[in-house]
């Protein structure tokens, strides 16, 4: 419990205890702890215990960081008049989460999204497959938000969008048929109903048969057979997270809705070979950076 005795300006509040949110949390923490080390470091809830659900409150705080979905939705139930800064959490799924919580007022709303820009995701495409045009993309109700936000980037960079759809009728097998009989890579677009833990085996092992590279959006889909991952480290959000729930708490007005400025890229070089492909991670990161460094 947060209160007067224990006086803080941040609350961290975490909806999973694996590594990367761990991560994550524990690097806001370090980074306000420094900042600030006459009040040390802030404490962290992991909402999927028991004494966190029934023992957060926010009493004193300035600002509250949510790590994932399932964060922010607790925290919004309990209607604190604070600002929030929500990471980890794919813009699609955030506002998903503020349409339900609609009807109930809440203080102004932050956000580091999980997901890259378009343009960059765009511009890898572009260094590591200068010969690709078609560009297949598969979509659920969450993420199929985004489709015109997509098609309009793709359309200015020269590059031919091919839309599949999962859920609503349509399965994953019917989705991957449609963006793999004419496409020149699969892009990865986050969304809970056509990438999860019961899907990616599939996706990765359809797309291998295709021999369509998949540029992902997190290094353990590399790791499962995709080509390329472009992601944030747990350790690049908690420094920008950081960085917005600092500046809100010293009096900065929000909200601030931010996607990652850090990044990698993971390349899976078995892949590469196999596609007949000469790539280096390292270079491609680089050649990214150089790209948008220019004005």
């Amino acid at each position: 419990m947060v209160s007067g005795a224990h006086a803080v300006d941040a609350v961290i509040v975490s909806g999973d205890r694996s590594p990367g949110y761990v991560e994550a949390a524990q690097t806001i923490a370090a980074e306000f702890g420094k900042a600030q080390p006459e009040r040390g470091e802030p404490p962290v809830f992991y909402v999927t215990e028991g004494q966190a659900q029934d023992g957060m409150t926010f009493q004193g705080v300035k600002v509250i960081v949510t790590l994932g979905s399932e964060a922010l939705r607790r925290v919004l139930s309990k209607e604190v008049r604070v600002p929030i800064v929500a990471a980890l959490i794919p813009k699609a799924g955030l506002e998903r989460i503020v349409r339900e919580s609609a009807h109930k007022p809440f203080a102004p709303l932050s956000a580091l999204y999980l997901d890259q820009p378009f343009p960059r995701q765009i511009e890898l495409i572009r260094l590591a497959l200068p010969n690709a045009r078609k560009i297949g993309v598969l979509w659920g109700a969450e993420s199929g938000l985004q489709t015109s936000a997509l098609q309009s980037a793709m359309q200015a960079k020269g590059l031919e969008l091919v839309n599949g759809y999962v859920g609503g009728g349509s399965t994953l097998f019917a989705g991957l048929k449609a963006v793999l009989d004419d496409t020149d890579a699969l892009l990865a677009v986050p969304d809970p109903l056509v990438y999860n833990g019961s899907s990616i085996s599939n996706v990765l092992l359809a797309t291998y048969r295709a021999r369509v590279p998949v540029i992902a959006f997190s290094p353990a889909y590399v790791r499962a057979g995709a080509l390329l991952s472009l992601h944030s480290t747990p350790r690049q959000i908690g420094l920008q997270a950081f960085a917005i729930a600092r500046a809100l708490s010293q009096g900065a007005s929000g909200p601030m809705l931010q996607y990652p400025s850090d990044f990698s890229v993971v390349l899976n070089d078995q892949v590469a070979r196999s596609l007949e492909l000469l790539l280096d991670e390292k270079s491609l990161t680089e050649r990214l950076k150089r790209v948008e460094r220019k004005p």
